[in-house]
């Protein structure tokens, strides 16, 4: 494994493919407090680009390409997060994208552990450390172990959907999942207008 530290933004040669896993790290999980870090991405080869943003100028034209492509599949574990930040720092839509936490709570109905650590450890057989989960991401230095950190959130991501879409196909629930993953900009964007508390489709 590699972890390429870039800052700013992604180089302008890099070709990640067709099919990439992006997660970010913040100050905090608040949109409108907390600010956008580090965007981590792998293409799934087994090496991790990291990138450490510029803050608050968010200048990162090769980083909002790779987002936006229509052609670029974009795989997440809880992406409602990640699409919010990236629309509100980096005034990009998200799209199409693959959530591994709603895929894994439509296939994986036997169990309620549905976050990272533990989906990783069924689906990949990769034990996680969450040990600078909570580190200052905001910091102008990143440590080793942070860089490691952002690297392992997304290194399994394509081993986790593969697995996952052979789940979904085989309960039937292949189609509803594509369904969500299409609406999750859109629950992202109800989220940053104030409705991140609100079930708008219950009754009450």
């Amino acid at each position: 494994m590699t972890v390429y530290l870039h800052e700013g933004d992604l180089p302008d040669d890099l070709d990640l493919g067709p099919v990439v896993a992006v997660d970010s790290e913040t100050m905090g999980l608040r949109f409108r407090r907390d600010e956008l870090c580090v965007v981590q991405l792998s293409s799934g080869d087994g090496n991790a680009h990291v990138v450490r943003m510029r803050r608050p100028a968010y200048d990162c034209p090769n980083l909002k390409r790779v987002l936006s492509d229509p052609k670029v599949l974009k795989i997440f574990h809880f992406g409602r997060f990640d699409i919010g930040m990236f629309e509100l720092h980096l005034g990009v839509e998200t799209r199409p994208v693959y959530c591994t936490k709603i895929a894994s709570k439509l296939a994986r109905t036997y169990t309620d552990r549905h976050g990272l650590k533990d989906v990783v450890r069924e689906m990949a057989g990769v034990d996680l450390s969450k040990a600078q989960q909570s580190s200052d991401w905001g910091s102008e230095t990143l440590t080793q172990a942070q860089l490691d950190y952002a690297a392992s959130d997304v290194l399994h991501l394509h081993v986790v959907m593969e697995r996952l879409n052979i789940m979904l196909a085989r309960e039937g629930r292949a189609e509803l999942a594509a369904a969500c993953f299409d609406f999750l900009p859109i629950r992202s964007r109800l989220d940053l207008a104030g409705w991140d508390e609100v079930d708008i489709f219950a009754h009450a």
